[in-house]
């Protein structure tokens, strides 16, 4: 993505606030603001503000994992099952909202 058609500096954002919003949820692209010259922020719509952010978290739980990984920091799927299942059996049979439905 080149960013160079989507450079304005200050004073047009300041003249153009609304169509600047528009045309920001319009395209989806960022908007890089400069001040004297120098590129000093970048605006964009909620909406893809928001997608980054839960892309950013995502990757950072991957990352998370990862270290874990190879800090050997794992458990082997089939250990897991079984400790589900003995938690499972120790709790007994459980009624769901359905069951209790059915029976009323």
């Amino acid at each position: 993505m080149r960013y160079s058609t989507q450079v304005k500096p200050i004073s047009y954002l300041k003249a153009n606030a609304a169509e600047v919003l528009e045309k920001l949820a319009e395209n989806r692209q960022p908007l890089i603001i400069t001040q004297n010259g120098e590129a000093k922020a970048v605006m964009q719509d909620l909406a893809t503000y928001e997608n980054t952010q839960e892309t950013l978290a995502l990757l950072k739980i991957l990352a998370l994992g990862q270290r874990e990984v190879e800090a050997g920091n794992v458990v082997r799927h089939a250990d897991v099952a079984k400790r589900l299942q003995a938690r499972l059996k120790a709790k007994g049979p459980v009624a769901t909202k359905a069951k209790k439905a059915n029976a009323a």
